[in-house]
């Protein structure tokens, strides 16, 4: 495959949670090569740090077979995300039943990920789901009308992430 332009950190990240929820990475090595089929080249310390930035953990999966995986969203989860959360979110447009949300180029798929694994463990209960771009989530209300109410509610999230990130600083 061509080589691909640089890559950011987060669209670099969004292909390792796409690999990972794929069930294709068995080892840091087989991550490092993905990358390079997609002509991004990273060392095994890089995909060692995107691993363990996204949350992904080694394990056996429900076949017995080793590989990287997301656990059930925990604390720790959650504070990676807050992390970001700020970074990533540039603005977010309602209407009808949709939110448009924009991000930075490439950190997309990593809030669409985030905003899906809150809404299966109940914290945004009124997302039916998201559809991810480069830096454009699309995020659908489970109700016809529901864009301005879903809005405020990713936003209520967020702000207290964000909240829980400062109150973790200090």
């Amino acid at each position: 495959m061509a080589r691909k332009s640089a890559l950011s950190t987060n669209a670099r990240r969004a292909l390792v949670i796409s690999y990972v929820n794929q069930g294709l990475i068995h080892s840091q090595h087989d991550l490092v090569d993905l990358l390079a089929d997609e002509g991004i080249d990273v060392t095994q310390a890089t995909a060692s740090r995107d691993l363990e930035e996204v949350g992904a953990v080694r394990g056996r999966d429900g076949s017995g077979e080793l590989r990287y995986q997301f656990l059930s969203d925990t604390s720790e989860n959650r504070s990676r995300f807050s992390k970001a959360s700020d970074e990533l979110v540039l603005s977010m447009v309602a209407s009808g039943n949709l939110v448009v949300v924009k991000t930075p180029a490439g950190g997309a798929q990593l809030l669409a990920s985030t905003l899906d694994r809150a809404s299966s463990l109940g914290e945004l209960p009124n997302i039916i789901g998201t559809i991810a771009g480069d830096d454009t989530v699309l995020v659908v209300s489970r109700s016809a009308t529901g864009g301005k109410s879903l809005e405020r509610e990713l936003r209520m999230y967020l702000m207290n992430t964000d909240a829980r990130k400062r109150k973790v600083a200090h």
